[in-house]
């Protein structure tokens, strides 16, 4: 049967050119379903010419079992039919199609430095070549609209088939196209497929909540990361708006409300449970003095007892990253819930860092949602493995696998650290990231972290993190640089594509670095890299 290279293929998505040759991979993958071809695509290489890099690329290379190519060129869109041979414009720019191609065989000669049996085929699916003679190809390695459907057929007539079993050439062929070039999707095309993707399942659990009824609506929702709690959220604060009603959302970690505050339209409020205290009591004429040790406590007891104005009483309460409230900090919201409103509390077990008591809620309706819809299900597996879930998690992403990379560091060694952390930053990079996909978590809290107290990794790896510090309106201040970097702590509830998950080092696997373990893995939807200790890989060693 046909092997593709790379796999996940199916999940990308593009537009313009790059999704006709997605179609044109799709084509081939069925048609020559039962052949022992090996079909590479996406295939890339760079060749140095005249003290200068030339980039170059074609569409699609097959191998034979006998280690004979065919390079097939891909051309979308119109042609122009020149004196000198077929020329398709690119940014603007002639390029002589027939000199591609030539070039794309004499450069994979070149590379591969030894005998290489190639062939070729222009495959132009939207355009009729009016005149091949001219078109400065072989006419009878042209494929255009006209014979499109014979694409399949004729691979087969240019590279027979007559033993399916690989020969020495073959193996020599394969390892020098997996070795030497790029071979993975772009992950910048899978990116924003994969949040479409997550969004529209993990929708689900905001759907059904939506749907039911019952009064007073007071419903606890146990959902496991990744399953759309975020999403149930921005549905029944967004409806709440819609309906001309007042909402409150209200969670533990101030970075996840400036996230979700973006994301909502204005009107009602979005805090975390901290700056709704510091709220309360500056709108009484009270400065709280942060210095003071009883201070939350006095405020909490404010909050409990003191009479609330009319604008702190609220049509619609979301309380987010319930695992993390006390019982306290449940009575205080819940008081400014209107006696006929719609409250919705969000919670995950295995994401209580702080090891609070799970807080009663007498006579609320129960809904659990244990498939994560946003992490890959490899990264799903590893945590079940080690036994960092209280509960059974599904695996409900699109995506088999995670690009999951492990870069060890002696115990205690602060520099190897920080050198496995910038070895990761490239990989990421490498990989196809761009710097704003990619995001550092570190296992440590934020006063005994040694990465998020730098403004730069390197002269090119500079931080965006927490300085610890606010400015007079109350907002966090941060570093400005280009790669978000945050404690394990103040990430919990966000997510990004590529997830460097760094300083992991722990001394015994307990509950609570279990719970780390799974909160930091998580957050990753496409790539996850662990930077750890060599103590700490050894216990997870012990795990699997």
């Amino acid at each position: 049967m046909a092997h593709l290279h790379p796999t996940g293929w199916q999940e990308m998505s593009a537009t313009g050119a790059a999704a006709r040759e997605i179609e044109t991979l799709a084509y081939l993958n069925t048609t020559l379903a039962e052949a022992p071809y090996h079909i590479y695509h996406g295939v890339h290489w760079t060749n140095v010419e005249k003290g200068f890099s030339a980039f170059d690329q074609v569409d699609f290379v097959i191998v034979a079992p006998n280690g004979r190519l065919l390079l097939i060129e891909q051309i979308a869109g119109f042609l122009n039919e020149t004196p000198d041979g077929l020329v398709k414009q690119y940014a603007g720019k002639p390029r002589k199609v027939a000199q591609h191609i030539m070039r794309a065989i004499s450069v994979l000669t070149e590379r591969f430095g030894g005998a290489l049996s190639i062939d070729y085929l222009l495959y132009c699916p939207d355009y009729i070549v009016r005149d091949p003679h001219l078109a400065g190809l072989d006419p009878r390695h042209i494929v255009d609209a006209n014979n499109k459907t014979q694409l399949a057929r004729m691979v087969r007539d240019i590279l027979p088939v007559t033993d399916a079993r690989p020969d020495a050439q073959f193996d020599k062929v394969t390892r020098f196209l997996g070795n030497m070039l790029s071979l993975r999707p772009d992950p910048s095309a899978m990116i924003g497929n994969a949040a479409r993707m997550v969004a529209r399942l993990s929708g689900g659990l905001a759907t059904w909540a939506h749907r039911l009824e019952f009064a007073p609506f007071r419903l606890r929702v146990a959902g496991t990361a990744g399953s759309g709690k975020t999403q149930l959220a921005l549905a029944e604060y967004t409806a709440a708006i819609d309906a001309g009603l007042c909402p409150l959302y209200v969670c533990y970690n101030r970075p996840l409300a400036d996230h979700i505050e973006s994301l909502v339209p204005p009107g009602g409020r979005v805090t975390s449970f901290h700056s709704l205290s510091d709220a309360f009591a500056r709108q009484r004429g009270q400065i709280p003095n942060y210095a003071a040790p009883d201070v939350w406590s006095d405020i909490e007891a404010q909050m409990a007892s003191s009479e609330l104005p009319p604008d702190w009483r609220y049509d619609v309460l979301i309380v987010d990253e319930g695992q993390d409230f006390s019982a306290a900090w449940r009575d205080i919201v819940l008081r400014m819930l209107k006696p006929d409103g719609r409250a919705i509390w969000l919670e995950d077990p295995n994401q209580n860092l702080y090891g609070k008591d799970s807080v009663d809620l007498p006579g609320w309706v129960k809904l659990h949602s244990d498939t994560n819809y946003r992490s890959p299900r490899q990264i799903v597996d590893l945590l079940a493995s080690i036994g960092a879930t209280q509960t059974p998690v599904e695996a409900g992403s699109p995506f088999k696998g995670a690009d999951i990379e492990e870069l060890v560091y002696p115990h205690g060694d602060t520099e190897a650290m920080l050198v496995q952390t910038r070895k990761a930053i490239s990989s990421c990079l490498s990989a196809g990231f761009a710097r704003h996909d990619i995001a550092i978590a570190s296992f440590r809290g934020r006063e005994k972290s040694v990465i998020l107290h730098l403004d730069q990794l390197s002269e090119v790896h500079t931080l965006k993190s927490f300085t610890g510090e606010y400015d007079l309106f109350g907002n966090p201040q941060y570093r400005d640089g280009g790669l978000l970097a945050e404690s394990v702590y103040r990430f919990k509830g966000q997510s990004a594509p590529a997830i460097i998950f760094t300083e992991i080092d722990f001394e015994q696997m307990d509950q609570l670095v279990l719970r780390k373990l799974f909160v930091g893995m998580t957050r990753a939807r496409l790539k996850l890299v662990l930077v750890l200790s060599d103590r700490a890989e050894q216990q997870l060693l012990d795990r699997l």
